[in-house]
């Protein structure tokens, strides 16, 4: 039997989770004090996801980068592909906050957006 150890950030307890598995399969969680606490531990020892926070270049802006961010969690396995993607990405403005920069980035079903206007 495995054991993977981490802190949880469902909620602000910072609960210490302990992660049981075997054959890549969640055997049990412990360790966690709110409902939300096995869940998280059992996504981030079998499909880890983050959200991104980055910017990309802008043509005609205030500044020369925009910064960005997705609309949902993307699994941690597909950002260096998202960066290397958002690297290439120049945005024209007058942008809004909130505006789509880029739908179904990497094919992960996720938007990077505008997160604020230039």
């Amino acid at each position: 039997m495995e054991e993977k150890n981490f802190i949880c950030t469902a909620c602000p307890m910072g609960c210490k989770l302990i992660v049981r598995m075997e054959n890549d399969e969640v055997i049990q969680v412990l360790g966690h004090r709110c409902r939300r606490g096995e869940g998280y531990g059992r996504q981030e020892a079998t499909a880890p996801k983050r959200m991104l926070a980055t910017t990309v270049r802008t043509i005609n802006g205030k500044h020369p980068l925009l910064p960005v961010y997705t609309s949902s969690e993307v699994p941690k396995a597909k950002m260096a592909e998202i960066l290397a993607i958002l690297r290439q990405v120049e945005i024209s403005c007058p942008v809004k906050m909130g505006d789509v920069v880029l739908e179904n980035i990497a094919d992960t079903g996720i938007d990077i957006l505008a997160s604020r206007d230039m």
